[in-house]
């Protein structure tokens, strides 16, 4: 099973818009992140998102690089303070291949507690639109597959 983690891309301050949409240089880099993403032939057929604005467009972003059969939809237990653990249990439901956007610390920790069990021993260092790919193996154990972040695509 593959799992997708990504981290919403830059949002504006919300000094600027209380509602946190991306900024221009945020949604460069969402599909920026996405074109990459349909070149390695990444299949998610679902995306899920926290609702909040800046994960929303992150997610739609990505849907549309990916295959045209790709739903997009929020989901609770996403937010920056929720906890792993209680996360976990939705996982199974989310199918092979999910795309999951979100917020920190909840991704890195959630990384981190799959991986290793424990979510206060943080394995990596998210950026805004970053994609942590997790491989889950026939015994039921979690490795990362690989990591990319935004400036890997900036010129």
């Amino acid at each position: 099973m593959k799992l997708y983690l990504v981290q919403h891309a830059e949002a504006v301050p919300k000094e600027v818009d209380p509602d946190r949409p991306l900024s221009a240089d945020g949604r460069r880099d969402a599909e920026r992140v996405a074109g990459f993403l349909a070149t390695a032939s990444v299949n998610a057929v679902r995306i899920v998102h926290s609702g909040k604005t800046r994960a929303q467009q992150t997610a739609e972003i990505l849907a549309q690089a990916l295959p045209k059969n790709v739903s997009v939809e929020p989901l609770t237990g996403l937010n920056p303070n929720d906890p792993p653990q209680e996360f976990l249990k939705q996982i199974e439901d989310l199918g092979d291949g999910a795309l999951i956007v979100g917020h920190l610390p909840f991704l890195a920790k959630l990384v981190s507690r799959l991986v290793t069990g424990d979510e206060e021993h943080l394995l990596v260092r998210y950026q805004p639109g970053s994609v942590v790919c997790l491989e889950q193996d026939e015994g039921g154990v979690w490795a990362i597959a690989w990591m990319l972040r935004p400036e890997l695509f900036r010129h």
